[in-house]
């Protein structure tokens, strides 16, 4: 028998994948918190930014679609590792990849830390990216 932050969690990429607005504002409490910890200014309060922010993402990226790679639950707190894919209005891909950690309270989503960044795919390797973090 599945979590009911499991199935928060499936109705959160199903919501997402839709593209459909009213499904994800059922998946959130009112006073909801998001934060995101690599960069302390995104974060806010309330489910009506949320919906802000995915209708411009939506309206952004019209084949926006998700993935959820891996998920684990301990107690009321989901784990997921998440992959945004699409492309944009302006032809440049969208792939975005992380952990969003989210704590559930009555089947919905009390608060979120994402970790979600683009992908970088090329590079200096790890060795300049060691190098440039720590010299």
């Amino acid at each position: 028998m599945k979590s009911s932050q499991s199935i928060v969690t499936e109705r959160l990429q199903q919501a997402l994948n839709a593209h459909d607005l009213e499904a994800l504002s059922t998946c959130f409490t009112p006073d909801f918190q998001g934060e995101q910890p690599l960069h302390p200014d995104r974060a806010f309060q309330g489910s009506e930014q949320v919906l802000k922010n995915w209708s411009v993402i939506f309206q952004d990226v019209p084949d926006f679609c998700t993935e959820v790679l891996r998920s684990a639950v301990v107690g009321d707190t989901a784990w997921s590792e998440w992959r945004y894919f699409g492309t944009r209005h302006n032809g440049v891909p969208l792939d975005m990849r992380g952990v969003s950690i989210l704590g559930i309270e009555a089947d919905q989503i009390k608060w979120a830390r994402l970790y979600i960044e683009p992908v970088q795919a090329t590079g200096g390797g790890i060795d300049a990216a060691v190098k440039s973090l720590f010299q």
